[in-house]
C-alpha cells in the first residue's frame, strides 16, 4: 500500500533521512502577528520523532509560534538533481533552563564538533534559557 501524505513513515526514507541529517538550513515558514507569512532559516536537530530547533524565548519566532503553531518546515539542496523534504504540523514551545542539548546537537552538525562546542558556550553566556 503506498503511502500519503502526512503518514509520519515518509520520514524513514533514506532520501529523507539524508535530508534530516545534512548540513543544509532548514527554512521555518509561520504566520506572523499580523497574518502575514514569514520564512527563516534554521538550524535544527531531528531526534527521530521531532524537528527541534533553539532560541531565546524572548526572540519574536517563539512568542508569535505560541500563539500561531501551524508551521511547515523545507530542507532542500540547490543542485541537480534537487532533493527536497517538506514538513508541515504543529509547533510546541517548550523553554528549558540552559542551552537545549538538541541546540547543542545541531550546532555541532553544522560547524563540526570543536567549533560547535565552541558556539554554544558563546550562547550559554548571552542565553540563560532556550
Amino acid at each position: 500500500m503506498p503511502s500519503k501524505q502526512g503518514d509520519l513513515s515518509l520520514l524513514d526514507h533514506p532520501g529523507a533521512q539524508e535530508l534530516l541529517h545534512a548540513t543544509i538550513p532548514a527554512r521555518l515558514a509561520y504566520t506572523w502577528k499580523d497574518g502575514t507569512p514569514r520564512v527563516i532559516p534554521i538550524w535544527f536537530h531531528w531526534n527521530g520523532e521531532e524537528v527541534v530547533f533553539g532560541s531565546p524565548p524572548k526572540a519574536p519566532k517563539v512568542m508569535v509560534l505560541a500563539e500561531h503553531p501551524d508551521v511547515a518546515l523545507t530542507i532542500d539542496t540547490n543542485q541537480p538533481p534537487n532533493k527536497v523534504l517538506l514538513i508541515r504540523g504543529i509547533a510546541r514551545v517548550e523553554i528549558v533552563d540552559g542551552v537545549a542539548a538538541e541546540y547543542a546537537a545541531a550546532a555541532e552538525r553544522y560547524l563540526g564538533e570543536e567549533q560547535g562546542r565552541a558556539w554554544v558556550e558563546q550562547v550559554r553566556a548571552i542565553a540563560p534559557q532556550m
